[in-house]
This record gives C-alpha cells, sequence and structure tokens, in this order.
C-alpha cells in the first residue's frame, strides 16, 4: 500500500496556494493530444511516495524531446485541487565509470573499425528487422516468432568486470522475470545480447544465465557469428571497442511492443529496475487500451473525494481531492 502524505491532502484542498516540488522519473507514456504524459515518479519527500502517475502540461511544446525510457527532471506545481508539471528536463546520461572524452572516443573507434555496421540506430516507432541468433541451449532464436509479444532487450558481455554495468543490466531483468512471472513467454520474452560472441559462446551464457536462475524458454541469452551480432547491436545504437583484453561499451535497454515497433532505446543505467518494470507494464497495457473506453469515477465513501483513472493508468485529480490515503499499482 503506498500512501499519499497529508500535506499533498492540505495541498490539493486549499486553493489560494501554489506549491512547487521537485520531481523526476521515467516517462512512459505522451499523450500529445490532451497535453499530459505518464511517469514512473522517484518519490517526492513530503508529498507522495514512488509511483506511477500522469501529469498535465500547460503547452504541448513542453512535451517536446519526451519519449518512453525518457528519464526527467521537472517542477510539480499543485494549486488548489489541481496540479501540472513545468521546466520538464531531459537527463542526459552521464556515466560515472567513462567521462565524455572516453565516450565519444569510443563511439569514433566502432564507426571507424566497423564501417559496414555503423548505420544510423532505429527511431522509436521504427518497425525492427527480423533477426536470428542462437540462444544458451544452442536453439536458433528469431525476433519474428515473437510476433504478438512485448520483447525487452538488452546487451551485456559476461566478463565485465563493472557492477553497474552488465551486472546491473542483467539483474533489472531479473526484477522484471520475477515481477511478470505470470506473462513470461504468453506476453513477453526477455533477450540478452553478448556483444562478445567469439567469448560469449553458448555455454558460457548458460553459466551465466545461472545467475539469475533464467528460465531458457523465456530469457534468451543470445550469441552468434560476429557480423549477426553486430549487425543487431547497430540497430539500437551500441558502441564496444576491446580495451586490454575487457570491453569499453555503452549500454542500452530496448523495448518492443506486439506490433515489432520500437517503444524506447534505453541509454545507460540511471534507471531503477522498477521504473523499467513499470514501462513494461505500460507497454504489455498497450494491448487493453486500443478500444476507447469511458473514464470511471470513484466517489469516496468517507470524505467525498472524486477520482478519475483511465483504463491501464495510474490515478488522476479530479475536482477536489481530501482523502488522505491512496493504493498505487
Amino acid at each position: 500500500m503506498k500512501r499519499l502524505s497529508p500535506l499533498l491532502v492540505l495541498a490539493l484542498s486549499i486553493p489560494s496556494f501554489a506549491t512547487q516540488y521537485s520531481a523526476s522519473g521515467m516517462v512512459l507514456r505522451v499523450d500529445r493530444v490532451h497535453k499530459n504524459f505518464v511517469v514512473s515518479c522517484q518519490s517526492i519527500p513530503g508529498l507522495m511516495d514512488a509511483m506511477t502517475m500522469p501529469f498535465d502540461v500547460h503547452e504541448t511544446k513542453e512535451l517536446e524531446g519526451l519519449t518512453p525510457g525518457t528519464m526527467v527532471d521537472f517542477t510539480l506545481v499543485v494549486e488548489g485541487a489541481s496540479s501540472y508539471a513545468e521546466h520538464i528536463h531531459v537527463r542526459a546520461y552521464e556515466s560515472v565509470e567513462q567521462d565524455p572524452l572516453t565516450a565519444r572516443r569510443l563511439k569514433l573507434l566502432n564507426h571507424l573499425t566497423h564501417p559496414e555496421v555503423s548505420s544510423k540506430p532505429l527511431a522509436i516507432g521504427e518497425r525492427v528487422p527480423d533477426f536470428a541468433l542462437i540462444d544458451q541451449r544452442r536453439q536458433r532464436v528469431t525476433l519474428s516468432e515473437y510476433g504478438g509479444k512485448v520483447v525487452a532487450l538488452n546487451f551485456i558481455y559476461t566478463s565485465c568486470a563493472l557492477p553497474d554495468f552488465c551486472y546491473r543490466i542483467s539483474n533489472n531483468f531479473g526484477v522484471l522475470q520475477r515481477r511478470f512471472r505470470k506473462q513470461l513467454g504468453r506476453d513477453l520474452v526477455l533477450l540478452t545480447v553478448t556483444f562478445d560472441p567469439e567469448r560469449d559462446q553458448p555455454e558460457t551464457l548458460a553459466r551465466y544465465a545461472e545467475n539469475w536462475k533464467a528460465d531458457p524458454a523465456t530469457w534468451h541469452f543470445l550469441t552468434g557469428a560476429v557480423p549477426d551480432v553486430r549487425r543487431v547491436t547497430s540497430m539500437f545504437g551500441m558502441d564496444f571497442f576491446p580495451d586490454e583484453g575487457l570491453m569499453d561499451h555503452s549500454l542500452h535497454t530496448a523495448i518492443i511492443d506486439r506490433q515489432r515497433k520500437l517503444v524506447a532505446n534505453i541509454e545507460g543505467n540511471q534507471f531503477t529496475a522498477d521504473q523499467l518494470a513499470d514501462l513494461v507494464k505500460d507497454v504489455l497495457n498497450q494491448f487493453h487500451r486500443r478500444k476507447p473506453v469511458k473514464p470511471v469515477y470513484w466517489p469516496s465513501k468517507d470524505v467525498g473525494m472524486e477520482m478519475f483513472q483511465a483504463p491501464g493508468t495510474s490515478f488522476r485529480m479530479r475536482d477536489q481531492v481530501n482523502i488522505a490515503t491512496l493504493s498505487a499499482e
């Protein structure tokens, strides 16, 4: 049970004051028509716990540059019985382990040494081309065989020595495996691709997968011929280059919808596993949002609160809100 603090209740019930709060989180969905966006929001001290919430904006231009998976900082303005977001800033990925000069060098080296795969990465909304690789059981896996399912995809190499890089990225999928156990295989598939295929053979990947007790039927660790792997990494903008037995590399986590369109390509590791899970849940729920459904209102039996919730979303405030607790998904 997650709770809204009494301060939020008070702020929403006093129309004469506007209070500003610093907020941040991962964008899950953007609705430019209705001028709002949904965020897996980190906790706001003194206001609310971490939860998924939609936020209105006054102008559509404030949503420019926002796509699912984008990390943002913004100001939440609570005024009377309403609230809105302003000063939205996209938080660019900055690696603690890798300075900007090294990152630029890595990208340049990758493009110079592999010009054949230096094509522009897929844009959000583009259909992801099919590919075929080999999983930890030496079985052929193609993207097209998962049509009608949501696919979460990330990149690792098993010799990575930095705990905040490949291990953390893999652990994020471990969280997805636990949270979506019922949906795995039926609605969701996890694909982890190595960018070091010469060393990461299927048997090596199988041992690595044991760290997360990965079910090989629903979480595939993929390798293959070097050209095949490089084709996949280039689709998502992965940069990597050998460096004294290890690999300098970028980080990317992608979400592909049921129509095989790229929903998100998240760079870096500055998001939490729970935020990634919230994004996956939102994409899974798109299937249930296809048909327009009238919003549902719940009047409170205790204090006369009215809430609005569109199916598949978290709550939105409507009119006078003066309830002290609220359950969030």
